[in-house]
């Protein structure tokens, strides 16, 4: 069995190589699905069995559905131990900075309730067999900002990465479930806990699934997204358009909006890297959507290594149709007494600014799923290397659909007391995944008729 100090050696020595590395070898790939998972992970547990064996994952009748909407196949469990301000030092080892930040922002109310780890993540087939052949064949383009020979594949395309620049591709290029429809909510509660509701109409489709789109604008397309406000009412029928690219240096994001106010589409260049976050009241950017997305040439990638953290894992509860929105967003934080964490292994990345570029964070770190390659949680550090913001993604497995996702990201300004959390659902209709999608519905054109009130 691996462990985890066996792996770190590797890692460091990995370090001493290239950032832009070339596709592994046939071997290599063949440890996916035998001594690592499908994705990449370790499919043994750690040594202490805190951690289990991955053994294939959450199966798609896991639990019933009630009204459409997942509920809890956990839900008889209770919590092994509480994580308080008081005890957090004993537990430090598995925690981050950002974390332990919070205990000290919010020593009376902040809190991690400890669960059983379960190792839930399972996708289809389909998109196994695309990380194995992403493994054999993706490359990174020189700077490591976008990628080769990844057009056919499309999903994961570094199951075994080498650096940080590639497990930060494993998230941006990782399976979503395809084509999807959903509507979500975002609220930036002050430091009273009063908060505005900010609701949206999402649709993300992806150029495998768009049968009608040119093959050339394909090719280097990664996903094709729109977004319309549809409350409060003051900034209803506003909506945004972003095509987003594998080599956004090459061909960078396009992104355009509509005003319901002044009735025109206009392009949108400040839909990237430190523009403001749609109705955000300030509390992210653009690029902490997703954790991260968008263009990552702006920072030197550094692959930190691997590290056994408590995460936001399996947050069914704080997803459940019945929770209502109030029940979820107080003053400081979400209420951690719905949230659940797991002890699971996570890629750390650090993310350096570059000499002469600008974002208004001079430092991201970065703690990665091993199962699903998503961004479990980040620290962003301002331009005096204050620990500035920290963000968590409640992760969750939608069974049904073989797609590991989250209920939720939230972000935390740790210096004003105030945080932003988008992409609750509870209250919302289900996500409906699967639609069939045109190009002609991504198009400026077609964003008058999106906004329409």
């Amino acid at each position: 069995m691996k462990t985890t100090r066996k792996l770190l050696s590797v890692l460091a020595f990995s370090l001493l190589a290239s950032s832009v590395m070339a596709a592994v070898s046939p071997e290599e790939a063949a440890k996916l699905g035998t001594s690592l998972t499908p994705l990449g992970a370790e499919k043994s547990g750690n040594a202490d069995g805190t951690i289990p064996a991955w053994d294939g994952g959450l199966a798609t009748d896991a639990a019933p559905l009630k009204n459409g909407h997942l509920t809890n196949p956990f839900g008889n469990e209770q919590p092994q131990f509480v994580i308080t301000a008081q005890n957090a030092d004993q537990y430090k080892d598995k925690l981050s900075e950002g974390q332990m930040a919070m205990f000290k922002r919010y020593p009376e109310t902040y809190k991690i309730r400890v669960f059983p780890s379960h190792r839930t993540a399972a996708l289809p087939d389909r998109i196994y067999e695309a990380a194995k052949k992403s493994a054999t064949g993706t490359e990174l383009v020189e700077g490591g900002n976008g990628l080769k020979n990844f057009s056919d594949s499309r999903y994961y395309a570094f199951p075994i990465p080498k650096s940080g620049i590639e497990v930060i591709w494993n998230h941006i290029t990782r399976y979503r479930g395809g084509n999807l429809r959903r509507n979500i909510v975002q609220a930036t509660p002050q430091t009273n806990g009063a908060y505005t509701l900010v609701h949206f109409e999402d649709e993300v489709a992806f150029p495998s699934d768009m049968s009608d789109l040119d093959p050339q604008k394909a090719e280097n397309a990664l996903l094709f997204f729109k977004q319309r406000v549809t409350a409060p009412s003051r900034l209803a029928g506003n909506v945004l358009l972003v095509h987003d690219s594998l080599d956004q240096v090459k061909e960078p994001r396009q992104a355009w909006i509509y005003n319901a106010g002044q009735r025109r589409v206009r392009r949108a260049p400040q839909v990237a890297y430190d523009g403001p976050g749609t109705a955000a009241d300030g509390m992210r950017t653009t690029d902490n959507f997703d954790m991260f997305s968008g263009a990552p040439d702006r920072y030197d990638w550094k692959l930190i290594g691997k590290k056994e953290m408590y995460i936001p894992y399996n947050s069914y509860e704080i997803n459940s149709n019945d929770i209502k929105y109030s029940d979820i967003l107080k003053a400081g934080h979400v209420n951690q007494d719905l949230a659940r964490y797991e002890l699971h292994r996570v890629w750390v990345v650090e993310a350096t600014l570059k000499s002469g570029e600008r974002n208004i964070y001079a430092k991201r770190r970065f703690y990665v799923d091993e199962d699903s390659w998503i961004i479990a949680h980040s620290e962003l550090y301002d331009g005096r290397g204050q620990l500035w913001r920290v963000g968590e993604a409640h992760l969750l497995q939608e069974y049904e659909q073989q797609v590991p996702g989250y209920a939720f990201e939230a972000l935390y300004d740790i210096i004003s007391g105030r945080y932003i959390a988008i992409g609750m659902s509870n209250e919302e209709k289900p996500f409906e995944y699967g639609y069939k999608a045109s190009a002609r519905d991504f198009t400026p054109a077609a964003l008058r008729n999106a906004g329409v009130r």
